[in-house]
Order: C-alpha cells, then structure tokens, then sequence
C-alpha cells in the first residue's frame, strides 16, 4: 500500500508552528533535496508501508529492515547470554540433591549429594558471578564508545561460552575453581548491556527506541523461560553436566553469526538499502566519528541519571531474587519436584517477554502520537509497574500455597516488562551519545541486588520454612515501592543540557519532534 503526502502541506505544517525557526526549515530542505524524488514528483513523499520497503523487488523485510536484523540477533545473544547466567539455579537444585541410581544388580540405590554445600555456600557460589558482572559495566561502556558496540558484545558472550563449556570437570575439581570460574563469566557478560546501548545510538531512529530496544532485551527473559524447563528437563534426563556443555556450545555458534551479520554503524553495513540507510541518518544525523566526551560532574550530579540508577536496582532486586531462588523456593516449600520447578520457574518470565514487546509498542505509540510526553510515558511505565509488583510481592508473602504463590509471582515477574519499557529505554531518552557508558554505571548498582539478594536469602532461609520465605518477599515488595517513589520523583524524558554537544543537538530535536508521523510512518520503513 502506498501513502501519499504532500510536500507543501507538510511544510506549511511547519511553518504554522510559531516556536519552529529557520534553521528547522532549512534541514526540512535539505531532507527533501537529499530524497531522491524525480522533479516532476517533488511534490510528493511516498513511503510503501509493505514490510518489504518500496524498491518493488519484494524481497525479505530484513534487507530492507536491517536494523530489525539487528535487533533479532541482539535478542539471541541475550537469550543466549541469559541462559548462561541461569543455568546454574537449577543445576545446583540436582548438584546438591541425594541421588538416586541403579546398581549392578538393576536394584535402585539413593546415593548421597554429589556437592555437600550449605546454603551459605550456596549463596555464595550462586552471587559470585555478579561480583564479576558488576565490575566491567563501566568499562563496558567506555570500550563500546572507543571501539565499537559489536565487537564488545560479541567477544564477551563468546568467552562466557566458552568458560561454561569447563563448567563439570572445573566444579568436580575444585569449588573455589568453579566459583572463579563464574566471576570470570560476569566478568565477560558485564559489559554486554552497556554496549548494546552505543550499537542503538548508531542504529535505532528516536520513535522506534522502545521497540527495537525491547525486542533486543526480551532475549533476556525468553532465555530465562526457556533454560528454566529445558535445563530441568536435561538435569533429570541427561545430568545437570549436559546443561553447562549444550549452551556453552550454542553460545559459540551465535558469535560466529553475529560476526558475520552485525556491523557497529549502518554505513557499514553492505547489505542495507539506500532508503533504509537515509531515514536513519535522517533521523539521528550524520554518524560521528570523533571521540564521545563524558561530562562527568554533571553526569554523576543528575537527578534523571539517579532516578535511572534507582528504578534500574529496584526491578533487578525483585528479578534477581526470584531468578537465583525461585527454584530452591519451589523445592522446599512447594514441594514441586525438579522437572515442574524448572517449567513454573520460567513461567514469570514468559509473562514478562510477551508484556514487554506490548509495553515497547506502546511506549512509542504514545509518544508518536503525541498522547503523553516522553518523561510521562516513562513515569507511567515505570511507577505503574512497581506499585503493582509491590502489591503482588506483599500477596505472595501471605498467600503460600502452590497454586496462589505460583500466580502471584508470576504476576509480579511479569509486570516488570512494563518497567523495562521505561527506565532502560530512558538510558537514550537524556542522553544519547553518552548511553553506553550511563548504562554502565547505572548497572553496576543494578548488579548489586545480584551479589546482595542471594546471601541475604541464604542468611534468612536458614530453616527453609515459610515464615523466612515471607521476609523474602516483603523485602523485595518494599525496594519496588521504593523505586517507584524515587523514579516518579525525579526522572525526566528530556535530552538533558549536558548531553547536546553543539547547537545543532536542539535542532535536531526540534525537528524530530515537529514532524508528523504519519508522513514518515516509521513502521513501514
């Protein structure tokens, strides 16, 4: 289908905005200079709204849509990556089980722990990786600004795979190994977030920041529904060694792809169309080659950074409690065996991919359509999602029988795809060019909740009964509620002072904000 509009009509538009100034004009101009539309149809902006783009070679949506492409394998190494990190939850539950195995003789015999931990030694092994993943998110994003988002990303998912693949023989070896051996894999996943963030600053125009952002990130939860059974599964079937030695290898094959495929910057990319590649330079400006600066006086002073950091803690406080023990909570007190403690564990994280593309969708429906502002669809997001994760994590508290528990979690989990939609997208929102190395930052507090919950668990639950479960929860009720007062308080939307370079920086945005959306119907380019 094909839309037309006209040039003139668009232009008086402009021009019946009394705040928009020359200079807006002008770069109005010169986009329909650059369009190559004959003189005789200058007239006229079409747009072909196919998945296919406007070139009438019907081919595939992805050589025309590369920055989808993008997104897709980005989802895949975080799907990827995100297995990796927890697969060790329900491993651990048959590591340290009493065994069950047949003898000589075809007579069942039950065997002792393979792994004679405690649970103290259990929080500890199960945090370690995060004492690693916490330390590289700074310089995750400092690389990923100097040497390219794709390289970082890759190479640390790649050296992570390959560390688990050691996994059995290291952890049958020595625990101290196995627990240096998962500082050294959040060591190389720490700086796969930040980088992710400089790979969308080149690739993802200013309306489609939420949806190609989320789609990436859901690869983080839909990893996590997806190891949580499988792992399971494989643990009982095949041994929990096959867990460690399968994904180790997966994750090898997705960095050859991603080597391949994925370039830093559209312009390098060999097999973008001409269209696509314009509307994104149209759309971000000219590609910058020269060295980012970081200010970081006003960078650690902002309260929209602060209000990021807080909201990004809080939702990783309640995720990481779950994810690490959510399968020990379903083993003890639920009585669940190992097989159903994978699949229900995965559950919440199910509801919270598919809530999540929803909530990416509609963050920039709202903002196109210019429904709320950027800061409300944040806030709203964001503070919508804690306060009703506090209310369902206070209701789980108090509501442990299998069926209710089950639902209550998977409610809570769930919404934080809401949650996503705000504060991690809100990274670009304030500060585009500088996101990588924010992002960095900001989750190196948001990793502590992965360092901190764990022990803290294990220090509680030292009976395994439900009273200590119950301080569990309301614990992780109250950082939520927590982070949606602080969040609400003081984040913003708005490209922030400090971030715009040079004056060009405000026309851009006064240009990306005055168009109409229509005429560019993004989803179809």
């Amino acid at each position: 289908m094909i839309r037309i509009y006209n040039s003139v009509s668009i232009r008086n538009q402009l021009l019946s905005r009394s705040h928009i100034g020359a200079s807006t004009l002008q770069k109005f101009a010169s986009i329909m200079e650059d369009s190559k539309i004959s003189e005789a149809s200058k007239e006229t902006i079409a747009v072909d709204a196919s998945p296919c783009g406007n070139d009438g070679k019907g081919s595939c949506m992805f050589r025309h849509k590369r920055r989808y492409l993008v997104a897709v394998l980005a989802f895949f190494g975080f799907f990827i990556s995100y297995i990796l990190r927890v697969n060790l939850s329900i491993a651990i539950v048959k590591m340290t089980s009493n065994r069950t195995m047949t003898d000589e003789h075809g007579e069942l015999r039950r065997y002792g722990q393979e792994f004679d931990w405690d649970t103290k030694l259990q929080g500890l092994i199960l945090s370690s990786f995060f004492y690693g993943y916490m330390s590289t998110q700074l310089l995750g994003g400092w690389m990923a600004s100097r040497i390219g988002g794709k390289r970082v990303f890759g190479f640390g998912i790649a050296v992570t795979a390959f560390f688990t693949i050691l996994t059995p023989p290291i952890t049958r070896h020595s625990v101290y190994l196995f627990i240096a051996v998962r500082v050294i894999e959040g060591i190389c996943e720490g700086v796969t977030y930040p980088c992710i963030h400089a790979i969308w600053a080149n690739w993802a125009p200013p309306l489609e920041r939420s949806k190609l952002a989320t789609l990436a990130f859901s690869g983080s939860f839909v990893g996590t529904v997806f190891a949580m059974p499988v792992c399971g599964m494989m643990a009982e079937r095949l041994g929990w060694p096959s867990i460690f030695y399968v994904f180790g290898a997966l994750g090898l094959v997705w960095y050859v792809c991603w080597c391949v495929v994925v370039k830093d910057r559209p312009e390098d990319d060999p097999y973008i169309s001409d269209f696509e590649l314009k509307y994104i330079k149209r759309m971000l400006g000219p590609a910058e080659h020269r060295r980012i600066s970081h200010p970081w006086k006003a960078i650690i002073s902002s309260p929209a950074v602060w209000a990021i950091i807080a909201a990004h803690f809080s939702e990783n406080w309640g995720f990481y409690t779950m994810l690490t023990q959510l399968p020990t909570f379903m083993n003890d007190v639920l009585n669940f065996k190992l097989e159903k403690t994978g699949f229900l564990s995965g559950l919440p994280y199910l509801v919270m991919a598919i809530v999540l593309q929803i909530s990416g969708h509609l963050a920039d429906y709202l903002r196109s359509r210019r429904i709320l502002t950027t800061t409300q669809v944040r806030k709203l997001l964001n503070c919508g999602a804690f306060l009703s994760q506090t209310i369902f994590m206070i209701c789980t508290a108090y509501i442990l029988t299998p069926t209710g528990a089950v639902a209550c979690i998977t409610v809570a989990v769930g919404l934080g795809g809401f949650a996503w939609s705000g504060f991690s997208v809100n990274y670009l929102d304030i500060a585009p060019k500088q996101a990588s190395v924010i992002m960095g930052i900001g989750n190196t507090f948001a990793t502590l909740p992965g360092i901190i919950s764990p022990l803290i668990t294990g220090y509680i639950v030292q009976d395994k009964t439900s009273d200590e479960w119950r301080v569990v929860f309301l614990l992780a009720a109250l950082v939520y509620f927590v982070g949606a007062v602080i969040y609400g308080a003081f984040a913003s939307g708005e490209k922030q002072t400090w971030a715009l370079e040079n004056e060009h920086r405000d026309q851009d945005r006064e240009l990306e904000n005055c168009y109409d959306n229509r005429a560019m119907d993004v989803d179809g380019l």
